[in-house]
């Protein structure tokens, strides 16, 4: 596994945990403001990107292996962990299965899981931008086509970023994605991240999107560790109805819905520091909520 060590060298540490597609180098905000929240950040390539090995046939459960193997390679005997879009899951099978060594979680914009247990298939596209939704009927139709897909997507993706930036989570994106992925450090993040990401081929993106559409492999029912549940209603990436089934399903969600947002944060510098805080300090975070 690859990682990116940043923020406070003395801080309190949290592992971040990209979305799908994305690789470790999803920090789309400068160290200092990790520092200034008083954490050591961690970024990860999780299997089968950037410069991470593929795990062929991983569950959402297994993240939490390769998370714990991070924290115990730095020593890290306590930490937090965060997940924003399909880092999400991954950042709650952590919450579910590593509850000795993690304090804090927080999910952002996230996937909830699909059919038992879950949304319904209709629930959980309801909303959905249609390029999106595409993904889960690729996925039915198996590995082969999934990769076929995925290889055009990274390419759409690539070709978006060049010519129409605003365009790159879809073409119904909320007008605040919109703006913020026309960005200009946001544009200067996505020109290192989307090569990266793609550095050995799709099979991260193609195994992250298998396993969404599989049993995770633990129960949201069993998280005991305080967790920061954050989506905005007219997110058309990880729509609404995910982060409200995320938000009663888990026993100790602290739930921040934001109206008017999408499926980034408008103030994305006061966004990390109120999650890092809290991710470091618990309480109540300090985050704008609707």
């Amino acid at each position: 596994m690859a990682f990116v060590d940043g923020g406070d060298p003395h801080g309190y540490p949290v592992i971040g945990l990209h979305g799908t597609p994305g690789c470790r180098l999803n920090r789309l905000i400068d160290d200092p403001v990790y520092a200034e929240a008083g954490v050591r950040y961690f970024t990860t390539d999780r299997a089968g990107y950037g410069r991470s090995t593929r795990h062929w046939g991983r569950s959402v459960a297994d993240e939490a292996s390769d998370v714990l193997a991070v924290a115990d390679a730095l020593g890290f005997e306590r930490f937090s962990v965060v997940g924003g879009s399909g880092g999400g899951p991954h950042a709650l099978a952590c919450a579910a299965l590593l509850a000795d060594r993690v304090d804090r979680v927080a999910c952002q914009s996230s996937l909830a899981p699909l059919g038992a247990g879950g949304l319904t298939r209709a629930e959980w596209l309801t909303g959905m931008d249609p390029e999106i939704a595409a993904e889960l009927a690729w996925a039915e139709a198996g590995e082969q086509v999934l990769t076929w897909e995925m290889e055009r997507a990274q390419e759409r993706m690539a070709s978006r970023l060049a010519t129409d930036p605003g365009t790159m989570m879809g073409t119904a994106a909320s007008p605040g994605d919109v703006a913020f992925l026309q960005r200009p450090e946001v544009l200067a993040a996505f020109r290192r991240i989307v090569p990266e990401q793609a550095r050995s081929g799709v099979g991260g993106s193609v195994d992250d999107t298998l396993a969404f559409c599989k049993d995770w492999g633990f129960d949201l029912s069993a998280v005991t560790v305080p967790v920061l549940v954050t989506y905005g209603a007219e997110d058309s990436s990880c729509p609404v109805a995910h982060g409200r089934f995320l938000a009663r399903s888990i026993p100790t969600a602290i739930t921040v819905e934001v109206a008017g947002e999408g499926h980034f944060a408008a103030d994305p510098r006061n966004e990390v520091l109120a999650t890092h805080r809290w991710l470091r300090m618990g309480g109540t975070p300090a985050y704008p909520s609707s």
